[in-house]
């Protein structure tokens, strides 16, 4: 598990809030770089790109989407949202039939690519646009088979018309008291990889006992991560675990009662990687998408539906904290890789679901 206090991340930090400070979206040049015009020339042969996303949720995913075709006149996004590990289910599927449907393969689950280079199912390609983002997302595969495009953080949350501030738990330990039996809602490791990170580190921070007392509680379990979201809006849940900060500061902007809660032991971060599928059938798009996915564009459509942002020129989501205010926790990718579906199986044990 690493704890996330290096000074490039607060570098990052620092200058998202200085470029802040100067206004939250500077012009940006729109011009394409050299190679983007390249790319782009290549890709309009080719017509469009077909992307599994399992990073954003369903109105930031459609967004690039529609992004990507006014940055690239010519070029279509198809985007299959879906929950992580349904993405990586569908992508199984399609090279068991050996059909070539996918371009682009986004997940929150790292350990997927893991098993997907081992395999050789990846392209091997580094975007330049990489070589500008934040230093805490810069670094990708050392064999350039994948590339960080998602930085997501995942924290508890509660419904302000059912919870008080100073009743609300402080820590994710906090949950295991008795008083918020049946109040709890959190997704399920076997769809959601964001929840399998989390539950990974919870047993790696307090061992099994810790999700053994918190079965104990009775949450409702879901699929998604964003699922407790839904459920916090309609009051049926108090308090929402394992919630990912974007879908919750949407909902907070539409007027719904809930408040973030970042736990003093650790806010969950998912650095996410996307990647381009080996066989993909319009390479030239997919490393067209792979530019605009690191590039500033795509940090602006994102972080004005409250996604984090990767480029230092673009300024955080509103209702976010700079992320050199938060104590961070993520795994490794080999502990993720190993960790998550050992997880899914221990989890299956404990709440029967």
């Amino acid at each position: 598990m690493t704890i996330i206090t290096r000074r490039g991340l607060l570098q990052a930090g620092a200058a998202l809030g200085t470029v802040g400070a100067m206004g939250r979206f500077p012009a940006l040049a729109q011009e394409m770089t050299p190679h983007e015009k390249q790319l782009y020339e290549a890709a309009k042969k080719e017509g469009e790109v077909t992307w599994y996303s399992g990073q954003l949720s369903a109105e930031p995913g459609e967004a690039v989407g529609k992004a990507f075709g006014e940055r690239y006149p010519g070029l279509k996004a198809n985007v299959i949202r879906s929950t992580s590990q349904v993405a990586f289910q569908r992508l199984s599927q399609d090279m068991r039939a050996r059909t070539a449907q996918c371009d682009i393969f986004s997940s929150t689950d790292s350990g997927h690519y893991g098993f997907l280079k081992k395999e050789g199912l990846l392209m091997k390609y580094r975007p330049k646009n990489a070589d500008g983002m934040i230093e805490a997302a810069r670094k990708g595969d050392p064999d350039d088979m994948f590339q960080t495009c998602y930085f997501g953080l995942y924290l508890m949350g509660y419904n302000t018309q059912k919870v008080s501030a100073a009743d609300a738990p402080k820590s994710w330990t906090d949950l295991l008291d008795p008083k918020w039996k049946d109040q709890i809602a959190v997704g399920h490791p076997g769809y959601s990889g964001a929840i399998g990170i989390w539950a990974l580190l919870m047993k790696q921070m307090y061992g099994v006992d810790y999700l053994k007392k918190l079965e104990r509680n009775k949450p409702q379990i879901g699929r998604s991560s964003m699922d407790p979201v839904t459920l916090m809006n309609g009051g049926e849940r108090a308090i929402g675990v394992a919630i990912p900060s974007a879908t919750t500061l949407l909902s907070i902007s539409r007027g719904n009662p809930l408040k973030l809660i970042y736990p003093t032991d650790g806010t969950v971060a998912t650095p996410a990687p996307t990647a381009i599928i080996a066989n993909a059938p319009h390479p030239n798009a997919a490393k067209l998408f792979m530019e605009f996915a690191t590039g500033p564009e795509y940090s602006r459509v994102i972080t004005k539906l409250f996604n984090e942002s990767l480029r230092p020129e673009v300024p955080p989501p509103v209702g976010g904290r700079p992320l050199n205010d938060i104590k961070l926790i993520m795994p490794t990718m080999e502990e993720a890789e190993k960790g998550v579906p050992e997880m899914r199986e221990v989890w299956r044990d404990i709440f029967g679901v």
